[in-house]
């Protein structure tokens, strides 16, 4: 009897570790894509918004000197022109524009469709990645001109950073005219 019990007691304490691991939720697959495709689209729909709400005659508008400060216009085509650089690279591709500075656009309507059109271009990148394709280490050319080896993901990071940085630099030009914006507005 005292062997029947020491059998069924050690066999109980054995499935405690199994039933342990087993009782754990898993990890949701792919969060930090996900993540990165939410906060991309995010951002992405307000510099959109961002660009066809400022009316056109402010365009040119800057808050300070010219040489040192960009203009409205020239934030919009600045943000087209790297969202093609670093998602072309993203990509393995060459860069759409290169050679065409998209910063030189000068009418609104010009730079919305620029902004729109390199946007098109980086939600499949965004889209379809996941995690695993993320980490997969790529080739890139820095600004400086250097290449350089960096996970697929963390060049993705690195431009929805820069959209997020150059939506703050447009929405202080919207606050100085009295426009609210689009990530202020009421939902």
């Amino acid at each position: 009897m005292k062997t029947l019990i020491l059998a069924v007691l050690s066999a109980c304490l054995l499935t405690i570790p199994a039933a342990a691991q087993t009782s754990e939720p898993a990890a949701p697959k792919d969060e930090l894509s996900r993540w990165l495709l939410h906060a991309y689209t995010n951002t992405r729909n307000n510099l959109i918004k961002s660009a066809e709400s400022f009316p056109d005659e402010l365009y040119g508008m800057r808050p300070g000197p010219q040489k040192e400060v960009r203009n409205y216009g020239q934030i919009v085509g600045h943000v087209a022109n790297f969202n093609y650089r670093w998602c072309s690279q993203a990509k393995g591709e060459k860069n759409p524009h290169e050679g065409n500075d998209l910063e030189k656009i000068t009418t609104k309507a010009e730079l919305v469709k620029a902004l729109q059109d390199a946007f098109s271009y980086c939600d499949p990148v965004y889209a379809g990645m996941t995690d695993a394709s993320g980490l997969e280490v790529i080739p890139i050319t820095q600004e400086n001109g250097r290449p350089a080896q960096v996970p697929r993901m963390s060049l993705l990071i690195q431009n929805h950073a820069h959209n997020n940085e150059h939506y703050g630099n447009l929405v202080t030009y919207m606050r100085i005219k009295g426009i609210v914006p689009p990530s202020s507005q009421r939902r």
